[in-house]
């Protein structure tokens, strides 16, 4: 089971991809602000490894930082040698999966159907990326999870702050949100304070799950 601290109090992982280089810094200042604390950087931007340097270097006191879409062993040795955290792939490949458990280093594959999920657990996922969550829904978790409750998954792609909870009510350990939570708009016009407020949005809806399902929490 993943049990890192940062990663369980907010359970999002922001979803960084193709994000200009230049923007990075107020990027990552602004999703701190925010009250986030997960955040992977995707292997087919460009710069991402530079990124994943610059952001474990500068940020890596204030956040859990990962490279998301690994699809080999290449990008995964190129990855950890730029210092990512923990990995995040599209799909299940056996061959990441033993090398990131062969070097303790948290691993989260995409799959989709109960076969897919289960297998990549009995590999040795520390939690299952389900992708594309937005194409089988909530319920879908909640089906998933009768018979696979010991299996953390997190629910990504199509992940708004409408539907967030529900995936959430429905038994997700985490979700990964990418293009909803960074929004481009705010970002090409430099607007940091407006993206700080949009992104703090999300934590806001966690924490009021949090309230609602342990009446016992204080702010």
């Amino acid at each position: 089971m993943f049990d890192h601290k940062d990663f369980h109090k907010t359970p999002i992982i922001g979803i960084l991809r193709k994000i200009n280089s230049s923007a990075l810094p107020y990027i990552l200042d602004t999703y701190v602000n925010a009250g986030l604390t997960t955040i992977e950087i995707t292997m087919n931007s460009p710069e991402a490894t530079d990124q994943i340097r610059y952001a474990v270097k500068h940020f890596g006191d204030q956040l859990y930082i990962g490279a998301g879409t690994v699809r080999n062993k290449d990008e995964l040795k190129s990855a950890l040698q730029a210092g990512a955290g923990y990995i995040v792939t599209p799909n299940s490949n056996e061959t990441v999966i033993n090398y990131c458990k062969e070097l303790q280093i948290p691993i989260f594959p995409g799959a989709l159907t109960p076969t897919e999920i289960y297998r990549a657990y009995s590999l040795g996922a520390n939690m299952v990326k389900v992708f594309p969550a937005s194409a089988m829904g909530p319920g879908y978790f909640k089906s998933i999870l009768s018979p696979l409750d010991n299996i953390p998954l997190i629910a990504t792609g199509g992940i708004t702050k409408e539907n967030m909870t529900e995936y959430l009510k429905a038994g997700a350990t985490g979700l990964g949100i990418g293009s909803t939570l960074f929004d481009k708009e705010m970002i090409l016009r430099k607007n940091w304070t407006g993206l700080q407020n949009h992104m703090h949005d999300f934590v806001v809806n966690v924490n009021v799950l949090k309230k609602q399902t342990n009446p016992e929490i204080k702010e």
